[in-house]
């Protein structure tokens, strides 16, 4: 009778245990999904702000301006070879301005200033077509002056005069440009000294590494690009100014050429007017 009611209690005891060990993970379930669901939204969230930190990286890098981007490129190329070539451009760029402010104060109105000359010397007043030229602004008008000095002397010695006198004005108008052929040609030299001491350098950080990887060899490379880069855009725009110097140096002569015939020819026909 005994081992009837010990068994029984034992019987009762295990399937009260049984039965709070259920309820039990019944409460459990619920706070383990609760717990793996916020993990879930807590990385949800730091994935998104990585995405949108990058996007700002991105925007950021986008809104830098030009003269912030050339300044980083400026020193990632190595401060002493850019800074060469940085003075060649200065240089080169401002004695393109200085010609082209010049050239452009040479150029006048050459048909008008002989229409007025030979107004002033049809009406026999020498004095007045040289106070024209010696009011007037140029090379033109120079050669006319030093034409007009010498118009008592004969045609002959008004035409050595004037042909000597244009070939200074000539050699006038194209000073300083073998200045500017010179920086031209020094900017991609300069840019391909520091390509081969950019090589040098990425050659000594593989030989000191004993290795060969793309991080090695990144910086001396990044010097080498750089400044070539750099050293053949200079080289570009100052090329570009020097034509545009050229051409306009090719019309003044042409038109000093033009503008020495016509006065030689009204200077001819003042001479036979005041001969008869």
């Amino acid at each position: 009778m005994k081992k009837l009611f010990a068994s029984i209690a034992m019987m009762g005891i295990l399937a009260f245990g049984f039965t709070q060990t259920v309820i039990a993970q019944d409460e459990v379930a619920p706070a383990t999904e609760e717990v793996a669901a916020d993990s879930a939204a807590v990385d949800s969230a730091a994935v998104e702000e990585e995405v949108v930190e990058e996007t700002d990286a991105v925007v950021e890098e986008e809104k830098l301006s030009l003269h912030k981007n050339l300044k980083i490129k400026f020193i990632e190329g190595s401060a002493g070879f850019m800074a060469l070539v940085a003075v060649a451009m200065i240089f080169g760029v401002a004695l393109c301005i200085e010609r082209i402010i010049f050239l452009s104060l040479s150029e006048v109105n050459s048909k008008k200033l002989l229409s007025d000359v030979q107004a002033a010397l049809e009406s026999g007043d020498v004095e007045a077509a040289k106070s024209i030229c010696r009011n007037t602004r140029g090379p033109v008008a120079s050669i006319c002056y030093q034409g007009l000095m010498r118009i008592d002397e004969g045609l002959d010695v008004v035409e050595r005069s004037v042909v000597s006198y244009g070939s200074v004005q000539a050699s006038n108008l194209e000073k300083n440009l073998s200045w500017i052929t010179l920086f031209i040609a020094m900017s991609p030299s300069l840019g391909f000294l520091g390509t081969v001491i950019g090589m040098v350098q990425a050659f000594d950080d593989i030989q000191k590494a004993g290795d060969i990887s793309p991080t090695v060899v990144a910086g001396g490379m990044k010097v080498a690009l750089i400044t070539t880069i750099f050293g053949i855009i200079v080289a570009l725009v100052l090329q570009v100014f020097y034509n545009y110097i050229l051409s306009k140096v090719e019309a003044l002569n042409t038109d000093m050429e033009d503008s020495s015939v016509s006065l030689l020819d009204i200077i001819m026909k003042y001479n036979l007017k005041f001969k008869k």
